[in-house]
């Protein structure tokens, strides 16, 4: 299983022969409140040879328009099930969407739909392949349904977000630090890291090397593992 940064919570995981996306965001710009840090590595052309793509919603940052129309339909596109037709409306011309804790079956991966707080349509996803177990979690807030996954799950990689602005749309170094107990998993790999707000006043102290300090310090389990665009994650 290899898992490779391509950008903010964009990631390229290959399990079992199948290449999965995550939340497809290939803007180089941003927008106007929020500018991007650094290019994705890898282009949207070139990672058009997917197999499985989640989309764990659809603010503008994790869902990739232009990417999704050029998919053929043979590629299902996971998401919440209250947000298929969002999804749907995106360009994903095969949307599957899934109700927290449904399963489904993509030859030999299985994904599974869990919750997540976020001020949108939004959910979370568990892949498991190879005997393994990633959780995904795209944008939440801390939430006690992470307790719940915990207990379902044994994760072996926790992708989640870890860092957050002025108007918190993601989990802060402590929140994250609380969601790492609840999930108990072996690896983390922090996301939602290549967007920051174009004002100051709206930036907070908080950094995925902060939370790694607070795992440290906190004689957690997990290992806290950093990827920049494009390096990679292999067990």
């Amino acid at each position: 299983m290899k898992i490779t940064m391509i950008g903010h919570s964009t990631t390229w995981i290959e399990a079992d022969g199948a290449k999965i996306l995550t939340d497809p965001y290939f803007g180089t710009w941003g927008n106007p409140a929020y500018k991007r840090l650094a290019p994705p590595a890898k282009s949207r052309e070139a990672c058009g040879d997917v197999d499985l793509v989640l989309v764990s919603h659809n603010h503008w940052d994790h869902v990739d328009r232009q990417f999704l129309r050029a998919l053929p339909e043979s590629v299902p596109v996971i998401t919440p099930k209250r947000a298929k037709w969002l999804t749907q409306l995106s360009g994903a011309k095969h949307p599957v969407g899934l109700a927290p804790w449904e399963s489904k079956e993509f030859g030999q991966v299985t994904i599974t739909a869990v919750p997540a707080l976020h001020p949108a349509l939004a959910g979370g996803f568990v892949i498991q392949a190879e005997g393994k177990c990633i959780y995904f979690a795209g944008d939440t807030y801390y939430g006690t349904f992470m307790d719940e996954i915990g207990h379902r799950f044994t994760i072996d990689v926790a992708l989640i977000p870890v860092t957050t602005f002025r108007i918190p749309m993601t989990m802060g170094e402590k929140a994250a630090m609380r969601a790492v107990i609840d999930l108990e998993p072996n690896v983390v790999i922090p996301i939602h890291l290549a967007v920051q707000p174009r004002s100051p006043l709206l930036r907070t102290n908080h950094t995925p090397e902060g939370f790694a300090r607070r795992v440290k310090g906190a004689k957690l389990a997990a290992e806290v593992v950093l990827l920049k665009e494009g390096e990679s994650w292999s067990s």
